[in-house]
């Protein structure tokens, strides 16, 4: 089953690097969308139906923990798995994203590092 996933990162470069990384991860992936800031992949998500959500952390417009917040209070979102993707270490926001249900990915990161991720956001036991 081929897994749909929407990349939010205001920098249209990451967003290709991380696109790039997902297609190198060996996964069946079916569609992957874009969005630049949390305002505009919370309007894709309105939109379109996805398996799993990349967030950028620090975005213009609205952030990614603002995002996070959006989808967590969406009755048909708040389940959606969704991975943040920043270089931050600050260990107060990753205790927030852990309390969201959210996993966290480091950049930069690896393609095997990112399936594992994914994987783990999914439920999926290989």
């Amino acid at each position: 089953m081929a897994i749909n996933i929407l990349v939010v990162d205001d920098s249209a470069v990451m967003r290709s690097m991380i696109i790039r990384t997902i297609n190198l991860c060996g996964l069946e992936v079916g569609e992957i969308y874009q969005a630049e800031n949390g305002r505009d992949g919370l309007e894709k998500l309105e939109e379109i139906w996805v398996d799993l959500v990349f967030i950028d952390v620090n975005m213009p417009v609205m952030d990614g923990m603002e995002m996070l917040e959006a989808i967590r209070q969406g009755t048909l979102t708040r389940d959606l798995p969704v991975l943040i993707v920043s270089t931050e270490s600050n260990e107060e926001r990753i205790n927030i994203i852990n309390r969201q249900n959210a996993g966290f990915v480091h950049k930069p990161f690896t393609p095997e590092m990112l399936r594992e991720k994914i994987l783990e956001m999914l439920g999926v036991l290989e």
